[in-house]
């Protein structure tokens, strides 16, 4: 057994003795893929934000469809510092602007189009909110992004070649005049209903070769922008976890294994994307995941949600299953259309940054004792002193043939602890397969948890608080492992009470009468695990015995995409005979974001019946976990 390095060292050189250790060892050859510097910065970050503010903030939308008035762009108290520093107070380490989103309209003075702020009133004329957010950024110590929607419902040139050019010309603004920037980010929304400059119609593209990524697109990025990683679904540098949920899977493998053409990197839509959430094991490409979710239900602002907000809490569980799992968290941030966050989600940033900093301040294994099964080359170069210090990336290593080394820590301090945590030194690869580690309890060994693909960064979270002498962490790895941090923490508890509560009021089922009332059982019985699945011709009638200001739909949410309703209409009648169109719509991101879907009618309507008809593409059959009618 090889005792830790440090405290060994002084007890020779008191003694006179000679070193147990030697020095200048070989280090381990690297193991499969490998990070670029580009990527291990982005890893380091572990949180970033993305700011939605859009005509669609005004619209009460969720994907705006680009025929917006500009002057509808007008917030009253904008204050980008406000949002910054929110997101300073989380513990955020970037911020990751929308410059366009799918509505077309930019967010700076672009000469690509004239779809764009300065053809809004807002500061006459005169106002960049980019160039706002980049300066809120850097006067916070944040880092900066920015994200452009392939996707342009305003462009009456989009799905033509002329378009792809427009696209790059924003491209290149964008990195040429807001760097420094962390990251370029672009997500798979491409094509459909839209404004199209009057025209509203459906334009489908091939997402895979219309933009030429590879080739002319992302190397604006390289070119301008080096060290900034790119975004996508499948990722050049960085992948989509595959949900808005904000967490990843387990295992989650830093690697994944993409399949082009000609050998090179696929475009968005061309590789199987069923994986993301795991990566692959020994994958051919390191691709880490990030995961991406609201702070609230939608990624925009929506008066409905308030008192919604994720508690201090549900961040804490959403960090543990992200940045907990070698990801990275893209919280997103959804100003009021005045230009701020409401004061709900200030506080609940501000509480989880507490949160956060106290629950990390205290590492209750820094000053242990650690024994090893081996060292490399019995070498302080790879002493196991090296998992406690602050250096990221110095490391324990094995000797080449030792891959399942064993390390007994003995601990000085035994105040409980419920968070553990482990890194490997990703330079070297993604080596380790698994951890497993025992407690010391009654004078025997107990079985406390395991874990899978430490990577960057592992978070194994206790079901409860133990105190204990001593643990054994056994390593797996198909080489020598290169551990390079081991950390025991007590989740703080920060006293938090949400101050808003939300509003809807919702109808009795004494208020109206479902027809057909069986069809829908499953998603009138309040249980949001159950669904209906209906015939695409089978509509919902409602008679109503009061007045009524919307609709929702729950989707199914069992994560299945099967069956999902995007585009319905409302009608009206007295007489359950005679029907008039109301209105028509569509759930905005709905695949990505199953949440709860409001139909706010045009009008209260006071009539006896009212209808939702499915609105469906090559369909037979849709589902719906819930409806509900509210005032």
């Amino acid at each position: 057994m090889y005792r830790n390095a440090k405290i060994i060292r002084n007890i020779l050189l008191s003694t006179c003795a000679f070193p147990l250790f030697t020095f200048a060892q070989n280090a381990p050859q690297p193991y499969g893929v490998l990070p670029s510097t580009r990527q291990l910065r982005w890893q380091e970050m572990e949180m970033y934000c993305l700011i939605h503010f859009t005509p669609t903030t005004f619209q009460d939308k969720e994907w705006g469809y680009g025929d917006a008035d500009p002057n509808l762009f007008y917030p009253t108290d904008f204050n980008p510092n406000q949002i910054a520093t929110a997101a300073a107070a989380a513990g955020i380490k970037g911020l990751i602007i929308v410059a366009k989103h799918h509505d077309g309209f930019c967010l700076w003075p672009t000469k690509a189009t004239d779809y764009n702020v300065s053809h809004s009133k807002w500061e006459n004329g005169r106002g960049d909110v980019v160039g706002a957010f980049m300066k809120a950024a850097k006067l916070n110590h944040l880092k900066f992004g920015a994200y452009l929607s392939a996707w342009d419902r305003h462009d009456t040139r989009y799905g033509t070649s002329a378009y792809t050019d427009v696209y790059r010309q924003e491209l290149t603004e964008l990195m040429t005049h807001y760097g420094p920037l962390f990251i370029s980010w672009h997500d798979g929304a491409n094509g459909g209903d839209g404004y199209y400059g009057g025209k509203n119609e459906k334009r489908l593209v091939d997402r895979t070769s219309y933009y030429d990524w590879d080739t002319k697109t992302w190397p604006i990025v390289r070119k301008l922008q080096p060290n900034a990683v790119i975004f996508s679904d499948i990722g050049w540098d960085v992948r989509w976890v595959g949900n808005e949920d904000g967490m990843a899977s387990v295992p989650s493998w830093e690697t994944i294994t993409l399949q082009g053409l000609n050998g090179k990197k696929p475009a968005p839509g061309e590789s199987n994307t069923d994986n993301n959430p795991s990566g692959v094991r020994n994958g051919n490409q390191w691709i880490p995941a990030e995961c991406d979710v609201p702070l609230r239900p939608g990624w925009f602002y929506h008066k409905k949600d308030d008192g919604k907000t994720k508690t201090p809490d549900e961040l804490f569980d959403l960090y543990i299953k992200s940045v907990g799992r070698s990801a990275c968290l893209d919280l997103g941030l959804s100003p009021m259309p005045s230009g701020q966050l409401n004061e709900e989600d200030v506080k609940t940033l501000q509480a989880f940054g507490q949160k956060i900093k106290q629950t990390f301040a205290h590492n209750i294994a820094k000053w242990a004792i650690i024994e090893a099964s081996n060292v490399r080359g019995k070498s302080e170069q790879f002493s196991p002193e090296k998992i406690l210090d602050a250096d990221r990336y110095s490391y324990y290593a094995t000797d080449d043939e030792v891959h399942d080394p064993t390390l007994e820590v003995h601990l000085n301090d035994t105040t409980p602890f419920d968070i553990i945590r482990l890194r490997e030194n990703i330079k070297l690869g993604q080596r380790l397969d698994s951890v497993r580690i025992e407690y010391w309890e009654n004078g025997q060994w107990k079985f406390l948890i395991k874990g899978e693909s430490v990577g960057a960064n592992l978070l194994l979270k206790l079901d409860r608080p133990i105190s204990t002498e001593r643990l054994k962490i056994h390593l797996y790895a198909p080489v020598a492992p290169t551990l390079s941090d081991f950390g025991l923490f007590k989740e703080s508890q920060i006293a938090f009470k949400k101050t808003t509560s939300n509003t809807t009021i919702y109808l009795n089922t004494t208020d109206y009468t479902v027809l057909d009332a069986n069809i829908w059982k499953n998603a009138l019985d309040g249980n949001s695990n159950t669904f209906a699945d209906v015939p695409s011709t089978q509509s919902i009638i409602w008679k109503l015995k009061v007045p009524i200001s919307g609709i929702e739909y729950l989707p199914r949410q069992d994560g299945k995409k099967e069956g999902l309703l995007k585009k319905y209409e409302i009608w009206t009648s007295l007489d359950n005979i005679h029907w008039d169109k109301l209105q028509s719509g569509e759930f905005a991101n709905i695949e990505a974001n199953p949440i709860s879907q409001r139909i706010q009618l045009s009008s209260v309507y006071k009539g006896t019946y009212i209808q939702l008809r499915p609105i469906l593409e090559g369909s037979s059959n849709y589902t719906s976990s819930e409806w509900k009618l509210f005032k």
